[in-house]
């Protein structure tokens, strides 16, 4: 049995056209992933998400570097086609969804039972393969790390990607005062429609006066919770921002620049900083990330958070969606859906 996959053949820019000679193409004859266990489960993918992880690991510019070739891709949606012996959570036909370090990029992947989540009645399938990575890391980063609560004010940077527009809507799940940093009066306007209760157009101002003019007009002294997945610039303007005890969440560098997070501030300020890379949770403690997505998966069906999904491709469309990615055009996530050639691209 063969299949269609996204093979990474070397590293590269992965928004270029497709072809044999690019680092990314489309092939069509790759080996259908065979059981690898008695308690293995073989799903059909129906929708993969992007990351911006999956880009640098492309550029080969990721922390993780696998050997080449490789199927990139990480989280993921799709229906159960085959299980193993000793599987009894699972049976043809579900609906799941999962993450994996690699390989979902193709229309068959293969997890272990114990890593695969039932998506409930009523969640739609692409919708789910778009919640393990975005929205696992703000809730991890959120609820589990810095233990966001009620009327703290929480400031999101880069509010308008994939992990930051999850991260607006965790922060207002769980009562936070939610500030937005975001480029661009479209992004702008759809955050306000999320319910955000300030936003900031970098294009337009100065992040520190427009947040400092919104916390005295509410009565706020400063930000509880920096969520920073930009790095750079932003982040040393940002920390003028925080009130004393105040936490840092590191998240990564959208920028391309690592910021420098001055010790000898944070021990004045007693702030605490986060490092939080998801994907070791994994490794370390897997029961955090199944509760967070069990947790997740439950907000979804009751409509407690919503994902917005801003583009969609083919495989055969994939440096279309890398690009999306790169020149930052996404308002949520860029998915590429598999097995029906009427998704289509969609545009905002």
């Amino acid at each position: 049995m063969v299949m269609e996959a996204l093979v990474c053949r070397k590293l590269g820019d992965p928004t270029v056209p497709l072809s044999d000679a690019t680092p990314i193409s489309v092939s069509r004859s790759h080996p259908v992933p065979e059981l690898t266990s008695p308690t293995a489960v073989r799903i059909r993918v129906r929708a993969t998400s992007l990351n911006y992880a999956n880009y640098l690991q492309i550029l080969g510019k990721y922390q993780e570097k696998p050997p080449l070739p490789f199927i990139p891709g990480s989280d993921y949606s799709g229906v159960v086609d085959s299980v193993g012996d000793r599987v009894s959570r699972f049976k043809v036909g579900d609906k799941v969804c999962s993450f994996a370090s690699l390989g979902s990029f193709a229309e068959f992947i293969v997890a272990e039972e114990k890593d695969l989540l039932l998506v409930p009645d009523g969640c739609d399938l692409v919708a789910a393969g778009a919640l393990p990575v975005a929205f696992g890391t703000s809730h991890v980063a959120l609820v589990h790390r810095a233990q966001l609560k009620p009327g703290q004010v929480l400031l999101v940077l880069g509010a308008a990607g994939g992990v930051g527009l999850s991260a607006v809507q965790i922060g207002k799940v769980c009562g936070a005062v939610v500030i937005a940093v975001a480029r661009g009066e479209p992004k702008v306007r759809f955050l306000q429609s999320m319910g955000v209760d300030h936003v900031v157009d970098l294009g337009k101002g100065n992040v520190i006066e427009s947040v400092k003019h919104f916390l005295k007009a509410r009565g706020l002294k400063g930000v509880d919770v920096l969520y920073d997945p930009v790095g750079g610039k932003l982040t040393k303007e940002s920390m003028k921002l925080l009130n004393w005890g105040a936490q840092i969440l590191v998240i990564g560098f959208a920028s391309g620049e690592v910021p420098v997070i001055p010790a000898n501030i944070a021990l004045v300020k007693n702030w605490t900083v986060h490092g939080l890379y998801w994907g070791s949770y994994n490794i370390h403690q897997p029961h955090v990330l199944k509760d967070s997505l069990m947790q997740l998966l439950s907000w979804l069906s009751k409509g407690l958070i919503t994902i917005q999904i801003s583009h969609t491709y083919s495989l055969s469309e994939a440096n279309l969606a890398f690009t999306a990615i790169k020149e930052r055009k996404a308002i949520g996530k860029v998915m590429v859906v598999i097995g029906n050639s009427s998704a289509g691209r969609s545009k905002l």
